[in-house]
């Protein structure tokens, strides 16, 4: 088990909020394998403090994190990635689930609008 706070970087100009751009910072480095179920990762203040952020923005990415499973907070004794990268496709999964429940259901969206939508946002995220 290690402690990391090398593999968060974020881009203040990007169009993608800073919070979303943290969470990425960590199911990046699962993926990769740079980061694996186990390892403790910054304190939320220390994290905030290092990359120039509000608490309030490194709470917000913790949190989502947390609600889907990625990581898990154990008291005093930190935070740390409970996902391993053979958990991603489920993590997707639920992610995707939570989104239809949202747009389909609450929004009253078409499956082909939602699927729109999805397209949309990868491109914009794909031109920056």
């Amino acid at each position: 088990m290690s402690t990391t706070a090398a593999s968060f970087t974020v881009d203040t100009a990007s169009p993608v909020p800073v919070y979303e751009q943290l969470i990425e910072c960590v199911t990046t480095g699962i993926a990769s394998g740079s980061l694996e179920t186990g390892d403790r990762i910054p304190p939320v203040r220390s994290l905030a403090t290092e990359l120039g952020l509000a608490a309030g923005t490194v709470a917000k990415a913790y949190r989502t994190m947390e609600a889907s499973g990625v990581i898990e907070t154990r008291g005093r004794k930190g935070t740390f990635i409970a996902q391993s990268s053979d958990d991603r496709h489920a993590a997707a999964c639920n992610a995707a689930a939570e989104y239809l429940d949202r747009a389909a259901g609450e929004l009253h969206y078409s499956p082909e609008e939602c699927v729109q939508i999805v397209r949309r946002m990868l491109d914009q995220r794909a031109t920056g």
